[in-house]
Parts: structure tokens; C-alpha cells; sequence
């Protein structure tokens, strides 16, 4: 005969209707309708998602603001001709809003908000490198009377239009990658430390005080090197997993970034690769539907907008971002 008398159990809480304020773990029987519930922890995974699409196609653009309020500006579109072109985003539709006053590409991207963005640097149709800001309040651009101290293309940048950083890029050629990196205090641009690898064609994250470089183009090809800048100076940190130029990013600070698409590989191929940054480490996660190098780029780690690009041709594709996320909620209990 089987003795019972050794086996412990827990009495579980029969209710006609579920707890208020339940804790995580707790368990109860909910005599209404007949079900056993509990409180857990529920993980939802990360996961790109379709948007509108851009009214006009395009790679090399610069863009700013948040997944529900960005601009995309400037670029190349077919047959590569470089466009003023302006667009704004509210989390649906693309609209087309004022031109900048100087057609470029290759401009920093990740500067202020779409009320209140900055966009600078790039490289016009003369193939001269721009040293010109231009502030955008919401519907109109200014030109800002100061300029780089050293004009270049395919930069970096993060902040706000009046507290902004930018860093990397090259001259014309793309022959010399540049390690600068200026500070703007709203109405003029200051040297500061440079980026211990020179590159182009990278990503940036962040503000200007607590920001975040990653990828790019070297010699003799991609890098994988990351630098965290901390208001005074870059250090370089752990590495992203695939080496990449051309490619885009998003995130608040150096401790909380995204880097997603760009060219890969020994044929500089279009990649959809998606890595999370935690302020120590790169871990790879969901790629993007479409790969693509040379898109534009807005929002956080956790809410960000991939727009535009090269991949065979100039797109038009939107994709939104929805980084991982866990909550506590009540769950019915199967048994068997």
C-alpha cells in the first residue's frame, strides 16, 4: 500500500473573482469561472514590423526623432542624384515636408527631434564635402551661420539640436577616414577627443554626454569596433558581432543603443543583422525583413524606425522596431 503521509503540498486560494494586487507567483482558483490562474512574468520577444513607406526612395539618408514623430533627410535616389528631399513620419504615413536648403547625403543622423532637429555635414552634388547646420523647428529649416571646423561626409551623430555630438566620416574620396569629433552648444561647433578608430560610414547613439559609436568602414575593410564617450572621451568597449559599414542606429545613451542593417561580408552584401547593446555587450537579435545598407535611422533601443536604404535599387520600405519586453500578467493554468 502507497503511503501518502511524507508528500507536503501548498492550499491554493479558491476565489470568485481574481485578486486585485496579486504578487508574482501567486496562484489562485477562481471559482467563477472555473479556471486556476497565476501572476508571471511574461517575455515578449523583439520583432521588426512593416511601416508606410517613403514617397521617395533613397539611400544615404539622414534622419532623426522617434518611431511615431521622425524626419528622414536629404540622400540619393535613382538614377543617383542627391535631393533636398524632406519627409516626416507619425508612426503611419509619410508625409512630405520642406526641402533643406542644401541638397546632401551622408549627413549626421540621430541629432534633436522632429519639432526641433539638426542635420549636418554630408556631401553635395558637386561632390564637396558640407561643413553647413541647418535646424529644423517642425516645418522650416535655418541655416545656422556655423559650420564644421571640418567638413566631411558619412558621419556619425547623436543628441539634441541644442546639445548635439558628431564624430567619424571621411573627406572627399572616402580615400581618408577621420576620427574628429565636434560638439555643438546650439550655436557653434568645438573640437574635442577623437574616436581612437578613425572610420566612415558608421552609427551613433545617444546624447552628447553619454553616447555610443559603433561599425564602419576601415582599411582595408568593415570593423566591428564600439566606443562609449562619456562628454570627454571615447573609450573603445566590446566589439559588435558582425562587422559592418554603411550601417544605422538608434538608442538614448551609451549604455542603451540598437544597430541595425548595413553592408556585410567579403562582397559588402546588404544585411538585415540586428544587435542590441547593454553597455557591456552586443547580443544578436531579430534581423530586419529587409536588408538593406545606407537606411535612415531614428528612435531608441527600444522603439526605433529603419526607413529608406540600398538594396539593389533605392527602397522605400519602412520597418518599425518593438524591443523585447517583459511584464507581469495574470495567466490561466492548463493542466493535464
Amino acid at each position: 500500500m502507497t503511503n501518502y503521509t511524507g508528500i507536503q503540498g501548498q492550499n491554493i486560494l479558491i476565489v470568485s473573482s481574481d485578486p486585485a494586487n496579486p504578487t508574482e507567483g501567486q496562484i489562485w482558483y477562481n471559482s467563477t469561472s472555473n479556471l486556476l490562474k497565476g501572476y508571471q512574468n511574461v517575455v515578449v520577444a523583439a520583432a521588426w514590423a512593416s511601416g508606410g513607406n517613403l514617397n521617395t526612395g533613397r539611400r544615404y539618408l539622414a534622419g532623426f526623432g522617434t518611431q511615431t514623430a521622425a524626419i528622414g533627410a536629404g540622400g540619393y535616389t535613382a538614377p543617383n542624384a542627391i535631393v533636398d528631399t524632406v519627409e516626416s513620419y507619425n508612426g503611419t504615413s509619410w508625409t512630405t515636408a520642406t526641402s533643406m536648403a542644401t541638397s546632401r547625403y551622408g549627413a549626421a543622423s540621430n541629432i534633436g527631434t522632429q519639432t526641433a532637429g539638426l542635420i549636418v555635414g554630408g556631401c553635395n552634388p558637386y561632390a564637396t564635402n558640407i561643413g553647413a547646420t541647418e535646424l529644423y523647428n517642425g516645418s522650416s529649416w535655418t541655416t545656422s551661420p556655423a559650420s564644421l571646423n571640418n567638413a566631411r561626409q558619412s558621419i556619425a551623430g547623436a543628441g539634441l539640436q541644442t546639445a548635439g555630438l558628431i564624430f567619424g566620416g571621411s573627406f572627399p574620396g572616402h580615400v581618408t577616414k577621420v576620427a574628429a569629433t565636434e560638439s555643438w552648444n546650439g550655436s557653434s561647433w568645438t573640437s574635442v577627443n577623437s574616436l581612437n578608430t578613425a572610420r566612415r560610414v558608421l552609427a551613433g547613439a545617444g546624447i552628447q554626454t553619454s553616447a555610443l559609436a559603433f561599425g564602419g568602414t576601415v582599411d582595408p575593410g568593415f570593423t566591428t569596433a564600439t566606443e562609449s564617450y562619456n562628454g570627454t572621451s571615447w573609450t573603445s568597449v566590446n566589439s559588435l558581432n558582425t562587422a559592418r559599414g554603411q550601417t544605422s542606429g538608434a538608442g538614448s545613451s551609451n549604455t542603451a543603443a540598437l544597430c541595425f542593417s548595413g553592408q556585410a561580408g567579403p562582397g559588402g552584401d546588404p544585411s538585415a543583422a540586428t544587435e542590441l547593446w547593454n553597455g557591456t555587450s552586443w547580443t544578436t537579435t531579430t534581423s530586419l525583413s529587409q536588408a538593406r545598407y545606407g537606411a535612415g535611422e531614428a528612435g531608441t533601443q527600444a522603439s526605433a524606425l529603419c526607413f529608406g536604404g540600398f538594396s539593389g535599387g533605392v527602397l522605400t520600405a519602412t520597418e518599425e522596431w518593438t524591443g523585447p519586453s517583459a511584464s507581469l500578467q495574470t495567466k490561466t493554468i492548463t493542466t493535464s
